[in-house]
C-alpha cells in the first residue's frame, strides 16, 4: 500500500509540473479595435521651424486608446518620416499615455531628411511636409503581438532663411475668467502669466484673483481671442482643450484675496495657493529707463524721463506699458521715479525676475507687463500684420 502511494504522489507532480509548464507559455488571443487609432489633436497651417527655438514644444500629438480586448498594457509608438510612403521613420516615443510632445529639434532633424534648409545659399527648399503615424501594439516584438496604427498625418513646415530667422519666440498664457481683470472676454487686455526664465514651460503669477460662490473661476489662453487655445483643470491634472477634446473646467477661486499660481505645461501639474500681500510695499509710479529704450538712462539734465507703466485698476499690483520700443542695451524698472526701489534681471530677457542687475534687452516693440510683489516681469513682442 505504501508503494502504490508514493507511485500516486509522482505522478500527481508530473502532472502539476506539465500544467505550470503550459502556463508558462501561455498565450493570449487579441483582436485590433473596430474603433481604429487615429491623431485627436488640432495641427496648424504651417508650422515655423527654428534653430533658436530648438527646444520648445513643435507639437503635442493626442490620439484616441484602443481596446484590443486582453488584459494586459497597450503601448503606442509616434512616428515620424519624411516621406509619405514611411519607407523609412524614426521613432519619436513610445509610450503608454495617449499623448506626447515633439520639439522643434525632433522636427528640425526630420526636415533635414526631407532635403528641407534654411540656407538661402543652397538649391534645397525651406518648405516642405512631414509625415506622423501612431502604433498601438500589445505584446512583445519577439512575437505575440496585436497592433493597429493610424493614417498618416501631413504638416506642413517652414524652416525661415537663415538671413531672416529672428530670436527665440515663447508660448504665452493669459488669464481669462470671471475671477480674473479681463472677465470672460478672451480678448480684453487679458493679464499674461510671468514665465520662467530657464523653463519655457514653466509660469508664475501672484495676484489677486476675485473668488466666492458666484463666481466660476478662471482658464488660460494661449493666444487672444481664441478658446480653442484653452488651458483649465481636469480632476487634478493641468490639460487643454487640444488634450481632452472639449473644454477643460475652470480653476475654482474660494474666496477673493490674492493667490500664487504655478503652472507646467508639459507636465500637466499646477498649484494654486493663497498669498498674503498684506504686508506688499505700494507704488504711485513704476517705469522703466535705460540705454535699450528710447527715453535712456536718468541724467542731472533729465532725471525722471521715465516710460510710465499703467496700473491695474483690478491688482494695484500689476503694471502694464504698451508699444515699448527698444533697442539693444541694458533697461531696468524703478518705482516713484527714482532709485530707491528698483528692479533688473541680468541676462534673462524677454521674461524673469528681478536680481538687481541690468536687463539685457533685444530690440523691438512690446508690451510689457510688471508685478512689483515678486518683480517678475515679460516683454511679449507686438505682432504687427
Amino acid at each position: 500500500m505504501k508503494k502504490i502511494t508514493n507511485l500516486f504522489i509522482a505522478f500527481i507532480a508530473i502532472i502539476s509540473l506539465n500544467a505550470c509548464s503550459e502556463d508558462d507559455e501561455f498565450t493570449f488571443t487579441a483582436t485590433p479595435d473596430p474603433e481604429g487609432i487615429s491623431f485627436t489633436n488640432s495641427t496648424l497651417e504651417v508650422y515655423t521651424l527654428k534653430a533658436a527655438n530648438a527646444d520648445n514644444l513643435a507639437e503635442r500629438f493626442v490620439w484616441n486608446a484602443v481596446d484590443f480586448d486582453v488584459q494586459t498594457p497597450i503601448n503606442y509608438e509616434l512616428q515620424g518620416s519624411a516621406s509619405e510612403s514611411f519607407e523609412s521613420y524614426s521613432v519619436l516615443g513610445d509610450v503608454t499615455a495617449t499623448n506626447l510632445s515633439v520639439t522643434v529639434a525632433s522636427m528640425l532633424d526630420l526636415a533635414a531628411e526631407a532635403g528641407l534648409d534654411n540656407d538661402p545659399e543652397t538649391d534645397l527648399p525651406n518648405t516642405g511636409n512631414l509625415y506622423f503615424k501612431v502604433r498601438a501594439y500589445a505584446g512583445s516584438d519577439t512575437g505575440n503581438v496585436v497592433e493597429q496604427s493610424s493614417e498618416v498625418l501631413s504638416l506642413a513646415v517652414i524652416l525661415p532663411e537663415a538671413s531672416l530667422e529672428e530670436g527665440p519666440s515663447f508660448k504665452e498664457f493669459y488669464l481669462v475668467g470671471d475671477a480674473t481683470a479681463a472677465g470672460w472676454s478672451n480678448d480684453n487686455n487679458n493679464t499674461p502669466l510671468f514665465r520662467d526664465a530657464t523653463n519655457e514651460n514653466i509660469y508664475y503669477y501672484t495676484g489677486r484673483f476675485a473668488g466666492g460662490d458666484e463666481i466660476e473661476g478662471f482658464k488660460l489662453l494661449e493666444t487672444l481671442g481664441d478658446w480653442d487655445s484653452q488651458w483649465g483643470v481636469d480632476g487634478d491634472s493641468f490639460t487643454s482643450k487640444a488634450i481632452l477634446g472639449n473644454d477643460p473646467s475652470a480653476f475654482a477661486v474660494d474666496s477673493d484675496q490674492y493667490y500664487s499660481l504655478t503652472v507646467n505645461r508639459e507636465a500637466f501639474t499646477y498649484s494654486f495657493t493663497a498669498f498674503d500681500a498684506s504686508a506688499a510695499a505700494t507704488y504711485d509710479v513704476v517705469g522703466i529707463v535705460g540705454a535699450g529704450t528710447s527715453v535712456g538712462w536718468p541724467s542731472d539734465d533729465n532725471p525722471t524721463p521715465d516710460i510710465k507703466m499703467t496700473n491695474s485698476d483690478f491688482d494695484k499690483h500689476i503694471w502694464q506699458a504698451n508699444d515699448v520700443v527698444l533697442t539693444d542695451g541694458p533697461v531696468k524698472f524703478r518705482a516713484n521715479l527714482a532709485w530707491d526701489v528698483n528692479w533688473g534681471g541680468g541676462e534673462n530677457f524677454p521674461s524673469g525676475i528681478a536680481n538687481g542687475d541690468d536687463i539685457m534687452a533685444s530690440a523691438g516693440t512690446y508690451t510689457v507687463w510688471f508685478n512689483d510683489i515678486t518683480g517678475r516681469y515679460t516683454f511679449i513682442p507686438v505682432v504687427t500684420e
